[in-house]
């Protein structure tokens, strides 16, 4: 007879022991009449329905280490370095939409600026279009945290060799680089198992924060905040998708760059010329601050030129109603002076 056999009624009294127990204890509640808390399949409110949309959002997969697609001879020998996986953005110009649209897939585990900081950047740092400068940064700062977090792993793992003396050269330059963590950690975080853990739980810390540099997307010219959740037909296939159109809420709020505004007077007239018909009622300017000056100046000119004639002038011939007044000639020229400037004012003299 093996051990098991022999245990075999001694494990099956306790079972049953401990079965009873739970029973009478259950009992007490009114079991098994009683069939507990009802469960609640669907819950009438906004927000249940917004948290099962989110949940039903596929998730943005990065990988680590990256898939090996060596480029070069360095990345052969020693491996691909570290690369930011981001959410692409799709751009994409439309004549009801206008020209600065993109849309994105939606994620469950995507990551926006808040609207105030997005706002800071591109209205105090100028930073509005070209965004490679912060995705130059995103960048810097993952290749950077998973070069320490090499630099991490290299001491723990000299750690474990008590015939290396980590503060002798060279490695006391890594143990000065790394081990202030363990300083701030420590106090925190006890030994378990007279192991100390504080390396590891950093490692999973910067894992965190870089990882999720990958799932961090910039909406500029736009705010994250609008942001229109639609579907769209992409290879074939419905997918939920974030869409940024129209005209963005900072270049409402705020002046729309003087440099973007020459950009679409001397190179991109079609975009000026969208822009004032499709928002028009807004108290929005788009032309450049060096052709609103000029604006400004030959109207000055014509006023002065039209106060002139008025004093040789008799009042019955002002009064004709052929004739412009000051203020109805000064309102042709603003409505009419658009791109080029110069074409329209040849031909109004």
């Amino acid at each position: 007879m093996s051990l098991d056999e022999k245990f075999a009624p001694v494990r099956n009294t306790i079972y049953e022991v401990v079965s009873n127990l739970f029973k009478k204890m259950a009992g007490l509640f009114g079991y098994p009449e009683n069939p507990g808390m009802p469960t609640i399949y669907e819950m009438p409110s906004e927000l249940y329905a917004r948290s099962q949309f989110i949940d039903s959002l596929p998730k943005h997969q990065t990988y680590w280490p990256p898939v090996q697609r060596p480029e070069n001879w360095f990345e052969m020998i020693f491996g691909p370095s570290p690369k930011v996986d981001t959410v692409p953005r799709f751009i994409y110009e439309s004549k009801e939409e206008g020209f600065y649209n993109f849309y994105i897939e939606n994620y469950k585990n995507i990551y926006f600026l808040p609207d105030w900081v997005s706002e800071f950047i591109q209205v105090r740092l100028n930073i509005c279009l070209d965004i490679s400068l912060l995705e130059t940064f995103r960048e810097v700062l993952f290749i950077g945290l998973m070069v320490y977090s090499q630099m991490l792993v290299l001491r723990i793992t000299i750690s474990w060799f008590i015939y290396i003396n980590p503060f002798t050269v060279p490695w006391c330059y890594l143990a000065a680089a790394v081990d202030w963590t363990e300083d701030v950690l420590q106090g925190i975080l006890p030994a378990i198992l007279g192991v100390n853990i504080t390396g590891t739980l950093f490692l999973g810390i910067i894992g965190v924060i870089a990882d999720s540099l990958n799932h961090l997307v910039f909406t500029m010219p736009f705010l994250p905040s609008e942001a229109e959740e639609t579907k769209l037909l992409i290879n074939q296939e419905m997918k939920d998708v974030l869409v940024f159109h129209y005209l963005p809420v900072t270049w409402y709020r705020y002046p729309i760059p003087n440099d973007l505004r020459e950009f679409w007077y001397y190179e991109r007239p079609d975009i000026l010329e969208y822009m004032q018909k499709a928002y028009k009622d807004l108290d929005v300017q788009f032309l450049p601050n060096n052709i609103i000056q000029e604006l400004n100046q030959k109207s000055d000119s014509i006023i002065t030129k039209t106060n002139n004639i008025s004093d040789y002038l008799s009042t019955q011939i002002l009064s004709n109603e052929h004739l412009f007044s000051s203020n109805d000639f000064i309102s042709y020229v603003n409505e009419n002076l658009h791109i080029p400037f110069t074409n329209h004012l040849s031909n109004f003299f």
